[in-house]
């Protein structure tokens, strides 16, 4: 009998954020909750919002004028 072992090895470098108490303490309770560490959601924010892949191909497909304003939107429910 035998164990294998396959480690995978991802480079990271360590870094300093200066965080106020509130921004903090939110993120812990966050890690609390999800039982992740704070810099793996950190890390995710980070792949979200600064690193999230460019939008590719329309965002709508509407290109004509608009008929009513978008607060309006639901109007189309009332009744007459």
């Amino acid at each position: 009998m035998y164990v294998a072992l396959k480690a995978k090895v991802t480079y990271m470098e360590k870094t300093q954020v200066y965080l106020r108490k509130e921004e903090l303490a939110a993120l812990r309770e966050a890690s609390a909750r999800s039982g992740r560490s704070v810099a793996a959601l950190v890390r995710d924010a980070v792949r979200k919002v600064v690193l999230k892949p460019a939008a590719t191909g329309p965002v709508a497909i509407w290109d004509g004028e608009p008929k009513r304003r978008s607060v309006d939107h639901d109007s189309v429910h009332d009744e007459p």
